[in-house]
């Protein structure tokens, strides 16, 4: 089928590329502890671009069965082609199949009743734990099958699966309200629930009591996951090729410099086999690499899709990224912040006198993510006296700007683990940020 849109396809245009798709998905989830829903999915489609008289076209289509079914989807695209951007970009002539490993068949095996047990065993351990924990849990599997054909002769195809296991508990103790979550993604069946409630539960317990904080500049260290809720999203859209292109990153400019901390080394990498964000090539048919963004301090390289690499006269680094029914986008695959000496989670808290700990942050996003400048409430945090915890910050905000914060860093664990996903670091200890609270 694939093969047979693009004969019809390149007979009234220049160049064509086909994108088929077809996942499984079977979610399971509960709710205030009691069984919820369980909600198996089937999708599948195709999508074809084509340049034609030097525009850009696109079609998508779910309905693939009935005869005139690929010819009508040529037509959509070659409709759309009229109105298109001008095209900036040569489709790669390589076909990559292999190179990293993404596809478990043990993923593929597992049944719903697997995936209850699964459930039901991360929510009895934290039941378990603390009666009065109001517990959501999630698990899920999906196995993907995608092809990718172009004219040139390139393209990709490969089987991808993604199991995950996710938690949260509410705490209600008169008016004090607390939620706590964790949440792990795999290409392989290797999920443990005793790790994601544990997790849950060391938590919870750091923050049984409550710290005392006043509005002063003091040393923040963030957990992975508080890194990625609040330092990296400024990175991300800088290091964007179209950010770039218009002119609108802060770094557009500074390419070679060193703009952060010597430290400091962030890679995408989607080569990392097991890694969600991996695959054989990007959604255009380029091979991925690792590629370094912030290289001790420096920056290296932005990210790019074909199109957007033709229009800045850069080369393209594998950043294209699609849904099925859009044009590619610069996108990322797995984030990954290099460790460093400064030890473990506790090593960093015992090296700090006065300070506190983001593990959640909310709102971070709401600043000018332009500038870097961020503003964020401490969903969840501590304070540190004396190299220890001594009780969860409530109504507590930290800001900053990111790019001053990442070349003020104190330290950078030396004990990375993923947050999200596809994002993989450790712990890093900023120097010095803006923390407020109500209390002033």
């Amino acid at each position: 089928m694939v093969e047979e849109l693009l004969d019809k396809a390149t007979k009234t245009a220049e160049v064509a590329e086909v994108l088929y798709h077809e996942s499984t998905e079977l979610p399971i989830s509960f709710e205030a502890n009691r069984m919820k829903s369980i909600n198996a999915r089937e999708s599948s489609g195709m999508a074809l671009r084509i340049v034609k008289d030097g525009r850009i076209g696109l079609g998508y289509s779910t309905k693939l069965s009935e005869p005139g079914d690929l010819d009508a989807l040529v037509e959509s695209a070659v409709e759309s082609a009229q109105f298109g951007a001008e095209a900036k970009f040569t489709l790669p002539s390589t076909y990559t199949t292999n190179g990293v490993t993404i596809f478990d068949p043990a993923v593929e095996a597992l049944t719903l009743d697997n995936l209850v047990a699964l459930g039901t065993e991360a929510l009895d351990l934290l039941r378990n734990h603390d009666r009065e924990f109001l517990c959501d849990v999630g698990a899920s599997k999906r196995v993907s099958n995608v092809r990718l054909l172009n004219s040139h002769g390139g393209g990709t195809e490969y089987r991808k699966s993604v199991v995950s296991l996710g938690a949260s508990i509410n705490l209600t103790r008169g008016e004090d309200l607390l939620d706590v979550w964790h949440y792990a993604v795999s290409c392989r069946a290797e999920l443990e629930p005793q790790a994601v409630a544990q997790r849950i539960i060391r938590r919870v317990e750091d923050a049984r009591h409550q710290g005392s904080v006043r509005t002063k500049h003091m040393p923040v260290l963030f957990t992975p996951q508080g890194l990625g809720s609040a330092l990296m999203l400024p990175l991300r859209q800088a290091f964007n090729g179209k950010t770039v292109l218009q002119g609108a990153s802060p770094l557009g400019e500074r390419l070679g410099e060193q703009v952060f901390d010597e430290k400091l080394t962030i890679y995408d990498d989607g080569t990392i086999d097991h890694a969600v964000g991996s695959s054989p090539t990007d959604d255009e048919g380029i091979p991925l690499q690792r590629r370094a963004l912030i290289e001790n301090g420096y920056v290296r390289t932005f990210i790019y899709d074909l199109q957007t690499a033709g229009l800045a006269g850069a080369e393209p680094t594998g950043n294209g990224e699609r849904s099925p029914n859009s044009l590619p986008a610069p996108g990322y695959h797995n984030g990954v912040v290099a460790p460093g000496s400064g030890g473990s989670l506790d090593d960093l808290i015992g090296g700090v006198d006065e300070g506190i700990v983001v593990e959640y942050a909310m709102g971070a996003s709401m600043g000018n993510l332009f500038s870097g400048d961020f503003s964020g409430n401490v969903h969840l945090g501590y304070k540190i006296e004396n190299g220890k915890l001594a009780g969860r910050v409530k109504d507590t905000m930290v800001a900053g700007n990111a790019y001053a914060a990442l070349k003020n860093i104190a330290a950078i664990g030396s004990e990375p683990e993923w947050a999200g996903g596809s994002f993989y670091a450790p712990p890093i200890l900023v120097a010095d940020l803006s923390v407020s609270t109500r209390e002033g």
